[in-house]
């Protein structure tokens, strides 16, 4: 999560891509470079332990756009494939 957090901030796409499940992967991005994020609060996990195949985080990632505050609150879920967390979607 925080990873997928920083590519955001970063504007990396590529990295977004790489990091979503092949299942519901979007075919392209297109991050605005005016929006800045500005923090982010891991409000609870489940799951994702060492031997664990998925999990999910309840998180607010806040952000600055067009002057003005904004927070986004998700609950996502993940799983584990060959050694590698995926993003799959939104609780």
């Amino acid at each position: 999560m925080r990873s997928r957090y920083s590519a955001f901030a970063l504007g990396d796409e590529d990295y977004l891509l790489r990091t979503w499940h092949r299942g519901t992967r979007p075919r392209s991005l297109d991050l605005d470079p005016e929006q800045r994020w500005t923090g982010l609060e891991v409000l609870s996990t489940t799951g994702g332990g060492l031997l664990a195949n998925a999990g999910s985080v309840r998180f607010r990632a806040h952000y600055r756009w067009r002057g003005g505050d904004g927070v986004l609150h998700e609950h996502s879920r993940f799983v584990r494939e060959d050694g590698q967390w995926f993003y799959v979607d939104e609780i």
